[in-house]
């Protein structure tokens, strides 16, 4: 996570795969890709930003003929600490990976869980999105600067909505946009849900006053015209919602993108690691892979193996840093 102003966090951004291996056959089963019997932990409910990362890789792997049969199942639950606490159990098991980002590494501050991310085996980080400011089609709210002058009246009065626990993404982004706004935010009323598909109905049925999540997840509610999109939350304007400004251009100091990336259970072999390293390089170098990333307006932020590991460490300590800046 980097800043670009004091408190204008930056996640570095997104993503989830898993996708087993090339058939291959002799030698080519211990230095390919091949794991019969993959499957892909989704810590959070079907819809959200993990959910779409993963199952959109084990398409993408399997139309570029990288493997076949990948199981994805989604195990919700505390911002993605009870799937972090089922990897963690999986000690040694080679057969098993996880999607996960910014909002795990918040989640399990927040929860105060009692494994971290420290506990898993770090695969690969490879993607960074922007989060979007969304409304629903029939909100009153045209504008940003129409939402926060309502949200400066009260902001106990206007809720916001994210797809991540208190730490997450859809929480920092939030808060951030809060305080350039003058808004304290220890006085923002935050709701949390379990990912962007439950965030979704209450944004649509005006539960919410508004909500944050990841581009990706919202990108054909919006161009449906079921959300409106007030603002987005990078340095630059998103290539599919060219009408959406940035916070920075709207006059609010906030510079923020999240990542998203694919730990595995601890204590796995070195083969097994590599061979699942292999597997997610061959996907990120496909062509199936880069199309998927520009549908969703995801940006390329490939980091694997020991400098991924040395990541997930600073985004911890960034995280606790910036909770503490906000007075959270």
């Amino acid at each position: 996570m980097r800043l670009r102003t004091p408190l204008a966090l930056l996640g570095a951004a997104v993503l989830v795969l898993a996708g087993p291996p090339l058939l291959s056959t002799g030698s080519d089963a211990e230095t390919g890709t091949q794991i019969p019997g993959l499957r892909f932990m989704v810590p959070n409910t079907p819809g959200g930003g993990y959910d779409i990362t993963a199952r959109t890789a084990a398409k993408n792997a399997e139309d570029a003929g990288l493997t076949h049969n990948i199981e994805v199942f989604n195990l919700p639950g505390a911002g993605g600490t009870v799937g972090l606490s089922r990897l963690v159990s999986e000690h040694g098991n080679g057969k098993l990976a996880m999607s996960m980002g910014l909002g795990v590494v918040g989640a399990a501050r927040s929860n105060h869980a009692p494994k971290t991310l420290a506990d898993t085996t770090p695969i690969a980080r490879l993607t960074e999105e922007q989060d979007v400011v969304v409304v629903g089609k029939d909100s009153p709210y045209k504008t940003i600067d129409e939402l926060v002058t309502a949200w400066k009246k009260d902001p106990g009065k206007l809720p916001v909505g994210g797809g991540s626990s208190p730490g997450g993404p859809d929480h920092l982004a939030p808060m951030l946009m809060a305080q350039a706004a003058g808004i304290s935010p220890r006085s923002v009323n935050y709701i949390p849900f379990d990912g962007g598909g439950e965030l979704l109905a209450s944004i649509l049925g005006n539960k919410v006053g508004f909500g944050v999540s990841g581009v990706g997840e919202y990108l054909d509610q919006i161009k449906a015209g079921e959300l409106r999109v007030l603002a987005v939350t990078g340095p630059e304007r998103v290539d599919d919602l060219k009408d959406a400004p940035t916070l920075l251009e709207s006059g609010y100091d906030v510079d923020f993108t999240n990542w998203r990336g694919i730990v595995a259970p601890p204590g796995i072999s070195e083969a097994e690691r590599d061979k699942l390293t292999r597997l997610v390089e061959e996907l990120h170098d496909s062509p199936e892979w880069k199309k998927s990333m520009d549908q969703n307006g995801w940006d390329d932020a490939f980091l694997t193996g020991e400098k991924f590991g040395a990541f997930l460490d600073a985004q911890d300590k960034r995280v606790v840093s910036v909770l503490k800046e906000l007075g959270l």
